[in-house]
Parts: structure tokens; sequence; C-alpha cells
């Protein structure tokens, strides 16, 4: 597996393990719909949490969440009108985002709440 794809599944396992310690429910992980991939589906209370997970090994280009562009937004959102639908649930929901910068063997997590789209 390439580093980079290493670096992305460590950064959805801390964010799980985050997520979890905040209280959230985990229901799915890498739900894939079309061409989009959710990284992680949780529940709070009655909020379902869409996140999505970017992790960064510097922030020389940018903090990670500015790579979150309108076309992969445009197909979460599409994603999860159809995990909604296929599941037949009845939540408020809320995108997020969790960046992840790792600092040689250390990690700096950033949970983001309602970070760029809310319907």
């Amino acid at each position: 597996m390439a580093q980079h794809n290493l670096l992305g599944k460590k950064g959805e396992d801390l964010a799980v393990d985050f997520l979890i310690n905040k209280g959230y429910i985990i229901l799915d992980r890498n739900y894939r719909y079309e061409r989009a991939e959710v990284d992680i589906i949780a529940k709070k209370d009655q909020t379902l949490a869409v996140i999505e997970v970017k992790t960064r090994s510097t922030t020389d280009f940018g903090n990670p969440q500015d790579f979150v562009k309108p076309k992969q937004i445009e197909r979460l959102v599409n994603a999860v009108d159809a995990y909604i639908t296929s599941n037949l649930l009845d939540f408020e929901v809320r995108f997020d985002i969790i960046a992840i910068i790792r600092s040689g063997d250390q990690y700096d997590i950033e949970h983001l709440e309602n970070a760029f789209y809310h319907f």
C-alpha cells in the first residue's frame, strides 16, 4: 500500500477512536455510492454526522480541510441522501470534517462540525 494510503487509513482509524471517545456511535465506514465514498457515518443523539477525514503530514500546501472540493461535497450529499433513504433514517444531518496533521509520531486532531453543507 502506498505511503499516503497508509496515512489516510491511520487517520480514519484515529478519527473513529476520537469520535467513539466523544460519544458517537459509528454506523458505517467507507460507504460507497456511485462515485462517492463517505469516510465515516456516525450518530450522536438525534444527529447523523457525516464525516470526511483529511489527514496530512504537512500544512505546507494548506490545511487538510482545504482539500474538500465542491464536486466532492456534491457527491457526498448525494451519497448520504441515498444512505438515509435506503436505511429509512430520520435524523438531522450534519457534515463534518476531521482534520488530522501528523507531526513526527504525534497526530493533531481537529473536529470541524457543520463544515460545509447543512440540509
